[in-house]
C-alpha cells in the first residue's frame, strides 16, 4: 500500500496537524516561500509514490488561499505523488454556481477545474454552498457534513430548525433528521453582498426556542433578518446559531455580537485566532480524518443522515 501523507497549506495548518495525528501520518515536510512582490513558491518532499492529501480551506483572503492550493497541488505532481487529493474544507466561490446575467462568470467552475489542472484527482469539501458540485467538478468529489458534529452539541428535541433562507432548506433538514424537530424556513432578497431584506416566514415558531442552521456566516446580514423576522413571529428569545463556515468578513462578529446571541456554534474549517465567549468551535478533523483513511485504503465513505421534512 501507498504511503499516506499529509501536506497543510497555510490557511489552516493547525486542521492539518490534527487530522494528521488523527490518521498517524506525520505532515510532509513543507515550505511555503514568499518573494517580496508576493508570489508564493511552494516545496514538497517526500511524497514520491504517496497518497497525498493537501489540506488548504479557501477562506479570506481566498485569492491568495486559491494560488497557494494550486501551486501545492502542481508541486506534489511534479514530486510524483502516486495520488493526490485536494482536501478544501470551506470552499471559496461555491455560491458562484450559475450566472444571473449575462456576461458573468461561472466562478465554480473555473475553480474546480484549476484544481483538476493543477493536478488533483479527487475533492473533499464540507457542506458547500452549492449544491451542483459534483456535476460542475471534471473531478470526483467527496462531499462531507459538519451536521452530526454542530447537533451534537445542541439539545435539538426542544427547538424549532430555521433556515434562514431557501438555499439552507436541504441543510436543516439534516438537522431536523438527527432529532424529529419541526422545521421553519425564512424567504429573504439579497439587495447587496452585505444587504438582505426578509419577505416572509413559513412555519410555526411562536414560543419556541429556535437553532437557525446555514453553511456558513459571512457577513452576518442573512442571520440578523432571520433573527428579526423569529422576534416578530413571537419565537422565544434564546436563539442558537449553528453554521459550518465561520467565514466572518466586513465587520460580521461585531454585527452577530450586537444582536446579543448566546451560542453560535462553528467548525474549525477556517482558523480562528479569537471570538467572543458566545462563540463554540467544534473541530470537524474527525470528519476529515476518517473520510482520509477510508479514501487511503479504498473504503466506502460513511453515508450523511437521511433526510426529513416536518414543517409546522
Amino acid at each position: 500500500m501507498t504511503t499516506l501523507r499529509i501536506i497543510a497549506g497555510s490557511a489552516n495548518p493547525e486542521l492539518a496537524d490534527t487530522i494528521a495525528n488523527y490518521v498517524g501520518a506525520g505532515p510532509a515536510d513543507t515550505l511555503v516561500e514568499r518573494f517580496p512582490d508576493g508570489e508564493l513558491l511552494p516545496i514538497v518532499e517526500n511524497v514520491s509514490g504517496s497518497d497525498v492529501y493537501v489540506i488548504q480551506p479557501t477562506p479570506p483572503p481566498v485569492n491568495d488561499h486559491l494560488c497557494e492550493l494550486l501551486l501545492l497541488l502542481d508541486a506534489c505532481q511534479r514530486a510524483r505523488a502516486a495520488r493526490i487529493t485536494a482536501v478544501v474544507p470551506y470552499l471559496g466561490y461555491a455560491r458562484q454556481d450559475r450566472r444571473t446575467r449575462p456576461g458573468q462568470s461561472v466562478g465554480v467552475a473555473v475553480f474546480t477545474k484549476a484544481i483538476a489542472a493543477a493536478g488533483a484527482h479527487r475533492l473533499v469539501v464540507v457542506d458547500p454552498h452549492t449544491p451542483a458540485l459534483e456535476a460542475i467538478s471534471p473531478i470526483p468529489v467527496e462531499i462531507l457534513t459538519a451536521v452530526p458534529t454542530l447537533a451534537q452539541e445542541i439539545a435539538l428535541s426542544d427547538r424549532v430548525v430555521v433556515a434562514p433562507d431557501e438555499g439552507a432548506v436541504k441543510l436543516a433538514e439534516r438537522y431536523a433528521a438527527v432529532s424529529p424537530n419541526p422545521l421553519a424556513v425564512v424567504r429573504k432578497r439579497r439587495k447587496s453582498g452585505t444587504e438582505v431584506t426578509a419577505l416572509e416566514l413559513i412555519g410555526n415558531v411562536r414560543g419556541r426556542l429556535p437553532v437557525i442552521v446555514d453553511d456558513m456566516i459571512t457577513t452576518g446580514a442573512t442571520i440578523a433578518t432571520a433573527l428579526g423576522l423569529l422576534n416578530l413571529h413571537g419565537a422565544a428569545p434564546d436563539v442558537t446559531v449553528a453554521a459550518t463556515h465561520g467565514v466572518f468578513a466586513h465587520g460580521a462578529l461585531g454585527r452577530l455580537h450586537r444582536l446579543g446571541l448566546r451560542h453560535v456554534l462553528i467548525t474549525d474549517t477556517i482558523s480562528h485566532r479569537t471570538l467572543q465567549p458566545e462563540f463554540q468551535v467544534c473541530s470537524i478533523a474527525p470528519v476529515l480524518a476518517e473520510a482520509i483513511a477510508a479514501m487511503h485504503n479504498d473504503e466506502p465513505l460513511r453515508a450523511p443522515p437521511s433526510t426529513a421534512w416536518n414543517l409546522t
